[in-house]
């Protein structure tokens, strides 16, 4: 609603108010990674600036705001879903993990390292979102078939590259879960790269 006054010397002013009130202010909490967390929230908020702006898990990304490209990705009780399209309400008392969630400590998740061996990251924006749904695959299908490897990234979009290295990724991941082995300390001290070079 729109509302012109005439001040007394004929200077026109014009005030917006407000057709709509305001969202009104919430208690959210979530289990975010293995972590319960409260924040004040709007009661129209979406999870994905939740996540990012109160929770500071920025691995989540904004991409598209619509669903179509899948950087937003997260699980939510044990389901790979769209941060961008769920309010915070929805998720309200839920176990959340994003991209920062799926390591072990100094431990990298197993897709974590196969993307990093196999090149399944080129700019690296998507790779939070593919490593959310990739490790949610493996957590509820240890071995994936090619097929259903595609069908589960199908929502996910790179624009840098084709996606036979993050394919190739997801297969090795699925080869380590199952054999069992595990991945080393990735803060353990490396060989010198440069052997000769260190000026002593």
């Amino acid at each position: 609603m729109l509302k012109l006054l005439t001040a007394p010397v004929g200077i026109m002013v014009q005030y917006s108010l407000p057709m709509v009130p305001g969202p009104e202010k919430i208690n959210w909490e979530a289990q975010v990674n293995g972590r319960m967390v409260s924040f004040p929230i709007d009661s129209n908020a979406i999870l994905l600036d939740i996540l990012r702006d109160k929770g500071g898990s920025l691995g989540t990304k904004r991409g598209c705001d619509m669903g179509t490209c899948g950087c937003c990705s997260v699980i939510i009780d044990g389901t790979p879903k769209l941060s961008c399209l769920v309010l915070a309400q929805e998720a309200k008392g839920c176990e959340i993990t994003t991209v920062e969630g799926l390591s072990s400590g100094h431990h990298l998740h197993p897709i974590q390292q196969t993307f990093a061996d196999c090149g399944g990251s080129q700019c690296g924006f998507c790779t939070p979102g593919f490593l959310v749904v990739s490790a949610a695959l493996l957590q509820g299908n240890p071995s994936p078939n090619t097929e259903e490897i595609k069908t589960a990234i199908e929502g996910n979009l790179c624009r840098c590259t084709g996606y036979q290295q993050i394919v190739d990724a997801i297969v090795k991941a699925s080869e380590i879960l199952v054999s069992g082995s595990s991945i080393e300390d990735s803060t353990l001290p490396k060989s010198d790269p440069h052997p000769g070079f260190s000026g002593e």
